[in-house]
């Protein structure tokens, strides 16, 4: 049985992406709540004030904190080694290295609702 309750953490400097994701998040009656962060750090903040995310969005190319950066201290942390990440980007090279780090799958922006959740019922069972 697929959960359908899920809390998503959705990570891109750009507002316009996040905004998108959170309405095919929202569409897809899997996502109850979709929480944004602008950058790997605010994210990291994120993920220690709460202990309910179930899943991560998570650009690649962003400021402050990218999202491999933010990948080897999520994956570093035992509290949320676990947790699923995918990676979302316009840069098809970063692909092996998000792997690499430890990312659960790969997207391609511009990210289709249908692809997304997808990528996500193979992540989240």
């Amino acid at each position: 049985m697929t959960r359908n309750d899920l809390i998503v953490l959705a990570v891109d400097d750009d507002m316009i992406n996040l905004k998108l994701l959170k309405s095919m998040l929202k569409k897809s009656g899997r996502v109850i709540e979709v929480i944004e962060a602008k950058n790997g750090s605010d994210a990291i903040g994120v993920l220690k004030s709460r202990d309910d995310i179930d899943l991560i969005l998570l650009d690649i190319i962003m400021p402050i904190m990218g999202g491999i950066e933010m990948l080897k201290v999520v994956r570093a942390d035992d509290n949320l080694r676990q947790l699923p990440i995918i990676v979302l980007t316009t840069d098809e090279t970063k692909k092996s290295e998000a792997l690499e780090f430890g990312a659960n799958g790969f997207l391609m922006k511009p990210i289709r609702s249908e692809e997304l959740i997808k990528k996500i019922a193979t992540v989240i069972v």
